[in-house]
């Protein structure tokens, strides 16, 4: 059996020391896209919580961010233009003080740059679709704006390699541009960008070509490319797609290009299809409740040689060991939020050091940033975390994913 401590070569040829992730998770810690000194000192602390070390997702064209924000000095990252590399190189050396790998995650947030949109600028998608879950409008992408998308993502490769990462992570899920593209509820286009599955899938697989055309010219012998995908995308009667339809993605993701991993986003590392949909009745579930066995799983006949990250809900030394007998590495991320110490503790023998509950002291302790203070001190959290009672004091009655205002704006609704 496959040990936490166990270390790991990549197709390319990379190896990391051991099976522990860090996940992509948002900092809400830029100003005007830059990194911070606030976004440097969390991944300091967070240098030895996994063989790899993924940063939170980097928007790659001047209208693909920031999603998640607001206010300018609590932004997502940006990477569309050179100015940003300086600030990013921090990150990355920040990360590799202890000698595992930084990956930088990319992505283009489509329909959910909501910063934009309190910005009184316009979001883009694939089809303007008056989603009723948003407050403001969204606009179709010509042509031309996708071809721009699709160079712009070659050209945060070669930023990322100037500012010393070790590679680069897809972002094609958690409703992001990639996904949207992909799935067949937010993509109504008829020309070659949408229909059929087929031509659904040919953003993805552009995206793709253009990062492993700029990691050929830019990179360094054994750069990391990897891919995250949500397995499917089912909410109520908003069906994208099921895991039968991506993993078809994936297959031909992994057949045409030498991606070094795939990494399955999900709110539980054991999940299977029926698991997480948010159904409007129990028969409406059962129709997609297809198979017993979980994602991990599923997806193991379609990576042709890739390896597999998993995540979700990894809070304890056990659950990651169950996690590794399903796929070849375990990301953990709210534990590493609240202990950035968490893997170092348990791959040294110290797992019952593990800090499991967040506390007004540890958060300053974690160096957690103040826009994520300002997230899990709020009266509601967007994401649920093991608080402490004492949080709440930290909260300066404005802030985080719950208290977003829009101005009165034709744009907006």
């Amino acid at each position: 059996m496959t040990k936490l401590n166990e270390s790991l070569t990549f197709p390319n040829g990379a190896m990391i020391s051991n099976r522990f992730v860090m996940p992509p998770m948002l900092t809400n810690s830029g100003k005007d896209g830059y990194a911070t000194s606030d976004t440097v000192n969390y991944y300091q602390a967070r240098s030895q919580a996994g063989g790899m070390i993924i940063t939170e997702y980097m928007y790659v064209s001047e209208n693909g961010g920031p999603a998640m924000t607001w206010q300018n000095d609590r932004e997502q990252l940006a990477v569309y233009d050179d100015r940003f590399v300086p600030q990013l190189a921090k990150v990355a050396a920040a990360i590799k003080q202890s000698g595992d790998k930084a990956i930088m995650q990319i992505a283009h947030t489509g329909r959910e740059a909501n910063y934009r949109a309190m910005t009184e600028r316009p979001v883009y998608a694939p089809s303007a679709i008056d989603y009723p879950f948003l407050p403001y409008r969204v606009h179709e992408f010509t042509d031309a704006q996708i071809k721009q998308v699709i160079a712009d993502f070659g050209a945060a490769v070669k930023r990322a390699v100037d500012a010393g990462f070790d590679g680069v992570e897809i972002h094609g899920a958690n409703h992001y541009l990639i996904q949207q593209f992909f799935s067949q509820y937010s993509n109504r286009r008829t020309d070659h960008w949408g229909g059929t599955l087929e031509k659904r899938m040919n953003f993805p697989v552009a995206v793709v070509q253009s990062v492993m055309e700029a990691v050929q010219k830019y990179a360094p012998q054994g750069f990391i490319v990897g891919y995250r995908i949500s397995p499917e995308e089912i909410h109520g009667e908003n069906v994208g797609y099921t895991w039968h339809e991506s993993t078809q993605l994936i297959d031909r993701l992994t057949k045409e290009f030498n991606l070094d991993y795939i990494h399955l986003s999900m709110l539980q590392y054991d999940a299977k299809p029926g698991d997480a949909l948010l159904m409007d009745t129990e028969q409406a579930a059962q129709q997609f409740d297809d198979s017993d066995q979980p994602f991990a799983t599923l997806f193991k006949p379609y990576l042709n040689g890739a390896k597999e990250v998993i995540v979700g809900s990894v809070t304890s030394q056990e659950q990651a060991e169950r996690a590794l007998g399903l796929a070849d590495l375990v990301a953990a991320g709210r534990e590493n939020l609240i202990d950035p110490l968490f893997a170092h503790k348990v791959l040294t023998g110290h797992a019952d050091q593990v800090v499991t509950t967040l506390t007004a002291d540890q958060a300053r302790a974690s160096h957690l940033t103040p826009g994520l203070i300002a997230n899990f001190s709020a009266p509601q959290m967007g994401i649920p975390i093991n608080r402490a009672d004492d949080m709440k004091n930290l909260h300066t009655g404005f802030g985080g994913w719950t208290e977003m205002n829009y101005p009165a704006n034709p744009e907006i609704k």
